[in-house]
């Protein structure tokens, strides 16, 4: 069941292994390689005490591409609809992912890119 919340980031990097390295040490934040097969991505566990979000670094795509937030929700089609009702402009249609959910991102009305995560119905 979705919550509007924030629950995962996504950082990019021309080096991921490298920038796991400097957020481990940094942060102490705890890196694993996911098996995902033709991607970098390296699944990123920032802590068990209080409030917060875990993330991933993976291979940046372009070179203006940003740290991304995602936020969860019943409906990524239903949201994106919403939103360019509100002034935004879909960035990534939706994007399955298959057996986990879907991911999409619209550009807000001040220019500011918004992740969307779905789980995939159990």
């Amino acid at each position: 069941m979705s919550n509007n919340r924030i629950v995962h980031f996504e950082i990019p990097a021309n080096e991921p292994e490298a920038l796991t390295k400097f957020y481990a040490g940094l942060f102490g934040w705890k890196f694993q390689q996911a098996p995902l097969p033709g991607v970098e991505y390296w699944l990123c566990e920032t802590g068990t005490e209080g409030p917060g979000i875990n993330g991933a670094i993976m291979k940046r795509q372009n070179a203006g591409q940003p740290w991304m937030n995602y936020v969860d929700v019943a409906s990524i089609d239903a949201t994106l609809e919403q939103a360019t009702q509100l002034g935004a402009t879909v960035a990534l249609p939706k994007m399955p992912i298959p057996g986990v959910g879907a991911i999409a991102a619209f550009i807000d009305p001040e220019g500011h890119l918004c992740g969307l995560w779905e789980q995939a119905q159990q």
